[in-house]
């Protein structure tokens, strides 16, 4: 992998950094408010690659009907204006007559892992007509975005689905000399494997670059008459989410010729089945709590901010306080909110307390079980950017493919949070030092590569992962 398709350390940090708040999973489109974006004349038969189109998303717009359109992605796809709302306003504008349902399932500083965890709740419990997934800044690990593609077709064949490429700063000079990032070949041979359609959202970006039309990083004054595409080499400012945008509007009118229902075939996977069966789970539905937890709404929390992606969190902040669950696959994790007070937590899988070792795999880093003293023995779910504020957040750890009772517990034992903060972030934890002396988790969903397996009296057995809101009042 050459210096310009790889993800720096420095990138990596910055997409770590922007996961914070959720954003309302159904959002709206007003078009007396919004600014219509008006897709160039530029040109290249390679920036949408049809294949099969979108066929049955576009029969239903032919026929006026009711149509809704999912994003899942990262930061790019949770923030407003780098692409997503300036895409959504031109196609109510385009099909006035047509009502659309829009959906958010954007988590900044997320992949495909977490994606293919967390399709069915936030996505496919919507019903959409079309998905459109992107995650390639984000490592675009394959296999998690296979898994999503699997996922959607066998909740509904009739889905469409479009993959978009967005890019990292380096990866410009790529698109000049016509080269696709490798990593983003790796994702279009899943979009040949199942016949889905994808849009390059950066090859205008790099002509208005080779042509010193657009400056890619940087500021208003170093960009003077240029179009300043963003400040921090990721995250498209708003000039720079219309082009993006502007992409994903050329691809849709070259594709709406497409128009006849069709059904998505499954065909055998490309790289593997395993990602089929990962979902996650409201905590209470799958495990047993001590009295040490308790259920909080956050819509009346603190921590409201993250209603989006969890209306109720699992919360304790006395040491020993456990939960558990039994389940049979091979992945088991948390999403949970970070922050200045939260803990450490000791996993314990078939009785024993187990060490972990991360695992650095591109795009996918979870942890895995590690011989006695070769690796940690606490998951800290404090880290740098909990510093002073709220984070969404998660972990993995592989086990054994088998069945396997797994228990959270918090650890007496609290972190060094002064020393992974770093003497640049003390003045925040100087000055509230009770704010951080303490050991607080905020369990928000488990997530599973596998099934769980229930045992507590009254509860369904065979549980399928979140994908209905309505029985919550969502």
């Amino acid at each position: 992998m050459t210096k310009a398709e790889a993800q720096h350390d420095a990138e990596l940090n910055k997409i770590a950094a922007s996961q914070g708040a959720a954003s309302p999973l159904i959002f709206s489109v007003d078009l007396r408010k919004e600014e219509l974006i008006i897709p160039s004349d530029f040109r290249q038969d390679n920036e949408c690659i049809m294949r099969g189109g979108l066929p049955n998303f576009f029969a239903k717009i032919k026929a006026g009907q009711d149509v809704t359109i999912a994003f899942i992605g990262g930061s790019l796809t949770q923030a407003n204006y780098c692409y997503r709302m300036q895409v959504s306003t031109y196609l109510q504008a385009c099909y006035p007559a047509v009502k659309f349902k829009w959906i958010n399932a954007g988590v900044a500083g997320t992949g495909t892992d977490l994606g293919a965890f967390r399709i069915q709740e936030q996505v496919l419990s919507q019903e959409p007509d079309l998905v459109i997934i992107d995650f390639a800044v984000n490592g675009a690990y394959a296999e998690g975005m296979e898994g999503m593609i699997r996922q959607i077709i066998q909740h509904d064949p009739y889905t469409d689905i479009c993959l978009i490429y967005a890019l990292l700063g380096d990866q410009t000079k790529l698109y000049r000399n016509g080269i696709i990032p490798s990593h983003i070949k790796a994702l279009e041979a899943l979009a040949d494997h199942y016949n889905l359609p994808a849009v390059h959202l950066g090859m205008e970006v790099a002509r208005l670059e080779s042509q010193d039309k657009l400056l890619w990083k940087g500021d208003k004054e170093a960009a003077a008459k240029r179009i300043l595409f963003s400040t921090d080499g990721i995250h498209p400012l708003k000039a720079g989410g219309d082009l993006y945008a502007a992409a994903i509007a050329r691809g849709m009118n070259k594709m709406k010729a497409l128009s006849k229902v069709a059904v998505h075939p499954l065909p055998r996977p490309l790289i593997s089945s395993d990602w089929d069966v990962a979902g996650m789970y409201y905590p209470s539905d799958i495990a047993d709590f001590d009295d040490k937890w308790t259920a909080v709404p956050t819509e009346q929390s603190k921590l409201k901010a993250f209603n989006g992606w969890f209306d109720t969190l699992m919360v304790a902040n006395d040491a020993g306080a456990q939960c558990s669950f039994t389940f049979e696959g091979d992945i088991l994790g948390l999403f949970d909110i970070g922050g200045p007070e939260v803990g450490q937590l000791e996993i314990w899988v078939d009785g024993h307390q187990i060490d972990l070792q991360k695992l650095h795999l591109t795009g996918f880093q979870p942890y895995q079980m590690a011989a006695a003293d070769k690796g940690i023995t606490l998951l800290n779910r404090f880290n740098a950017f909990c510093n002073n504020r709220y984070r969404g957040q998660y972990d993995l750890i592989t086990v054994p493919t088998g069945k396997h009772e797994v228990s959270f517990r918090i650890s007496p034992l609290k972190a060094d949070k002064r020393t992974v903060l770093g003497p640049s972030q003390h003045e925040d934890i100087d000055r509230y030092p009770a704010k951080y002396d303490a050991s607080t988790i905020y369990l928000g969903r488990i997530l599973l590569r596998g099934k769980p397996i229930l045992k507590t009296a009254g509860k369904i057995r065979n549980m399928k992962p979140n994908n209905v809101f309505n029985d919550r009042g969502q």
